[in-house]
């Protein structure tokens, strides 16, 4: 085992001196050393009870023969930290939350990990430790949150967040703005529908690395206690059998992810951030591989934001291994996972428990919500190196639109915009200098986005920012448009005025200016200074494209 180089040997006298004053007894000595890897905090709704799953997962640990070490990594809200300087520092997160775990793991040669987590960054950050470290892991996210209940409706934050822009535009009443801030978020857990944190737990399960179950098991769900127990229990087995990350998760196993994520309508996240795990596991993930297997990949259940159900009615048709035995003919069967089983060998045993909600929330491929995946990925004269936009929750009356570019120059400027009526339909939102580099952090534009939908403009206006958008956006939103301004892409050479074509279908995203003109332009480029000091300074220096996952290289 690895924690022999701690324990083993008279050398290690002082080490083991030291765990003693743990209250580590002499036979715990010859157990697996697991590592409880929990993001939990006070401050973050989706990790608000991770504290009462760690507790299960030590129970599992102990009554497997092993003895939990359990510490704790940082976490960032990107819903708290939305809309303002704060939400420079989510993204950024990531590498601060992968370096920590591996700091800890490799300091203290630990033999495995049980990570706990959930929400946006967190989730990836626990990932990309796992492949860098390739020891036994296996991973616990926290669950979804239950719906809030307003006006006789199911609700969640992204009914707050376009509550704003209708509450702007008089299109709700300042009282029914209220209620939904007070009802929406009910408790503990990830926010209710498809949404960033949510889609990163679906991933993680297709990838092989939770339980069958463990991405829409409810946070508040005894179901969810139940798997963070036997999570517990099955790190022991997986040292013994000497089954790493790295032995689950390949290349086919990131397909395998990338077509549930087209199947579900996934967060635009992912994106950036199944290529940062795939370059942590030693592997390459393009954007073109994303647009490969959306093309032949039916979008099969409609959540929200693009549809009209939660994690919850979908868990109640049976979450992601539903969706995976529908999907059976498109992956690849025999990968590993943390069960000791392949995913074949998973789906044989899977049984749906409520056929009626199984029908009526998941499709099969022959009679999808959607012929094409969730996420299409648009190149062009505007973005060379790629952009991704949602198409699931775009209407087909914007699958193609062309109109005049609004052009600023950060969020806020954008939003004041937006806000006070300048924004007509017709119009194509441009905010740059929000990319990895340019924000820096590559900031979500949810309030933006959350307040044009709100002012009823979601069929006729269109979004496009070298930053992201939440896994809440819904709408002809286009992100991640490569290169960015910072380092002179097209999109910083746009001005007001300037035709933008968009076609979906197409996968074209075009800046109808003449190349003589660009380059007349371009002559005169100069990106805004901006002062920045402290982690944002470094993650500007390391960060690379967003095409490329936002990687430190």
């Amino acid at each position: 085992m690895r924690s022999d180089k701690t324990k083993k040997g008279i050398e290690r006298a002082p080490n083991r001196s030291l765990l003693r004053a743990t209250g580590l007894t002499d036979s715990e000595m010859e157990r697996p050393f697991i590592a409880v890897v929990n993001s939990w905090t006070e401050l973050i709704p989706g990790h608000v009870h991770l504290d009462k799953l760690s507790e299960a997962v030590k129970a599992g640990i102990r009554s497997a023969g092993g003895v939990p070490f359990e510490f704790h990594t940082i976490g960032i809200c990107d819903g708290i930290a939305m809309g303002h300087e704060g939400m420079r520092y989510s993204l950024p997160s990531r590498e601060a939350i992968e370096d920590s775990i591996e700091l800890v793991l490799q300091g203290h040669q630990l033999d495995a990990m049980v990570m706990i987590t959930s929400c946006d960054k967190i989730t990836p950050g626990h990932l990309m430790a796992a492949g860098r470290l390739d020891i036994p892991t296996i991973v616990v996210t926290g669950g979804p949150m239950m719906p809030g209940f307003v006006d006789d409706e199911y609700r969640d934050l992204i009914s707050v967040f376009e509550g704003v822009g209708a509450c702007r535009s008089e299109k709700m009443a300042d009282d029914k703005l209220q209620q939904l801030e007070e009802c929406a978020c009910s408790g503990a857990g990830s926010c209710a529908g498809m949404y960033t944190a949510n889609t990163m737990a679906c991933m993680t399960e297709a990838l092989g690395l939770s339980l069958p179950g463990c991405a829409t098991a409810h946070a508040v769900d005894a179901k969810k206690t139940r798997l963070a127990k036997i999570s517990g229990e099955r790190i022991v087995g997986m040292v013994k059998e000497g089954l790493t990350a790295r032995k689950i998760v390949t290349m086919e196993a990131f397909e395998n992810a990338i077509v549930v994520d087209m199947a579900i309508g996934g967060s635009t996240n992912t994106t950036l951030h199944l290529p940062a795990i795939a370059h942590a596991f030693g592997m390459q993930l393009t954007l073109d591989t994303f647009d490969k297997l959306s093309r032949t990949t039916p979008h099969i259940t409609s959540l929200k934001p693009g549809g009209i159900n939660y994690m919850l009615d979908f868990d109640r048709a049976g979450g992601i291994q539903a969706i995976m035995q529908n999907l059976s003919t498109k992956l690849h069967l025999d990968q590993m996972t943390v069960t000791g089983k392949t995913i074949g060998e998973n789906l044989e045993s899977f049984v749906v428990l409520n056929p009626k909600m199984n029908a009526q929330v998941i499709k099969t491929l022959d009679s999808p919500f959607h012929e094409e995946g969730g996420i299409a990925v648009l190149k062009g004269s505007l973005a060379p190196d790629g952009s991704v936009i949602k198409q699931a929750a775009v209407s087909p009356k914007m699958l193609k639109h062309s109109g005049p570019a609004k052009v600023f120059d950060s969020e806020e400027a954008a939003m004041s915009a937006i806000m006070s009526g300048k924004i007509i339909a017709g119009d194509v939102v441009v905010i740059r200098y929000e990319g990895p580099k340019g924000g820096p952090g590559m900031r979500e534009m949810l309030s933006p986005t959350s307040a044009i939908a709100g002012m009823g403009l979601i069929e006729s206006v269109a979004l496009i920012t070298d930053g992201r958008f939440s896994g809440g956006t819904r709408g002809p939103c286009i992100g991640h448009v490569s290169p960015e301004a910072q380092e002179g892409g097209p999109i910083a050479l746009v001005q007001d005025g300037d035709i933008i074509e968009i076609d979906i279908p197409a996968r074209k995203l075009n800046l109808k200016v003449s190349d003589e003109e660009l380059a007349k332009r371009k002559e005169t480029f100069k990106p805004p200074e901006k002062k920045i000091t402290g982690y944002l300074a470094r993650y500007r220096k390391y960060v690379s494209s967003a095409s490329k996952g936002a990687i430190f290289e």
